[in-house]
């Protein structure tokens, strides 16, 4: 039991695995909407591009949330706009606006070549860098998405679901893309310290994906999501511990394996369901 309890012995590890729960949680329940609307890529975009504002903060001395969140909003905006010009499609715009973000990035750090955080850390995670203040922005992002989820479900359930009718019926959903949007710029802002922004939209997809597979009820399926990223925060970090891996690869890896598990009972179940219709049939 010692060994089991040994990492929690320490305060790094301690706020590690709170950040990296409560980012899984934060993932699972924004994810839902991200990939029932097919902005999965969205999510992919602004983790890259908000790379280039991190290293940017780190260059000038900004703070880090700052920066980083100030360049993922812009880069937000600016795909939306972009975007909504129907002779360039969204994939092509996140392409120009993420692709040079992070080539901004790749260019201050050729340049300067040093900063006050560990740049790998933004990249693939990292609990050793997680702090106090950080356990509180992801706690706090956590409870405004939830918030915006409680107070704006009708709204946004009608508007992943059927946007044409909500338009018709008062619902914006143009409002509810960027609201969907500020709120993936700040879970990418401060989940990256842990899950690290190439990794952030693994756990965007995996843990709805993995609801979706369990159940075809929306209101479950975002709880099984919320409860899956959850508990692949808590293991994955848990395991990072003893496996000496960085905490974003352990944390998506526990997912894709859920992953595997989710699959295949989905697979066993949808083969016994003609099976059991068939007996009732015959008898």
């Amino acid at each position: 039991m010692d060994t089991l309890l040994e990492p929690f012995r320490y305060e790094f590890f301690r706020n590690g695995i709170a950040v990296a729960t409560l980012s899984g949680a934060l993932c699972g329940l924004v994810g839902v909407y991200v990939v029932l609307r097919g902005m999965s890529y969205i999510g992919h975009g602004l983790s890259h591009a908000i790379f280039g504002g991190a290293v940017a903060s780190f260059a000038l001395g900004f703070s880090f949330y700052l920066g980083a969140g100030l360049w993922g909003l812009v880069s937000a905006v600016l795909i939306l706009l972009i975007a909504r010009r129907r002779s360039i499609g969204a994939d092509a715009a996140i392409g120009v606006v993420t692709t040079a973000s992070f080539a901004v990035g790749v260019v201050i750090i050729s340049v300067i070549g040093s900063f006050t955080r560990n740049v790998e850390s933004v990249l693939f995670g990292n609990v050793l860098g997680v702090h106090a203040a950080d356990v509180l922005a992801v706690a706090g992002v956590t409870l405004v998405a939830g918030a915006v989820v409680s107070l704006r479900y009708r709204q946004l359930l009608f508007s992943t679901f059927d946007p044409e009718v909500a338009d018709v019926s008062g619902v914006s959903t143009a409002r509810m893309d960027v609201l969907l949007a500020l709120l993936l710029t700040a879970l990418i802002t401060v989940c990256m310290s842990v899950l690290g922004v190439t990794l952030i939209a693994a756990m965007l997809v995996i843990p709805p994906v993995i609801g979706r597979l369990l159940t075809d009820s929306f209101h479950r399926m975002l709880w099984i999501s919320v409860a899956v990223g959850m508990f692949c925060g808590f293991v994955g970090v848990y395991l990072s511990y003893y496996l000496d891996w960085a905490s974003g690869p352990a944390v998506v890896l526990t997912a894709a394996s859920m992953f595997v598990l989710a699959y295949a009972f989905a697979a066993v179940r949808r083969r016994r369901l003609p099976e059991a219709a068939l007996d009732t049939h015959v008898g």
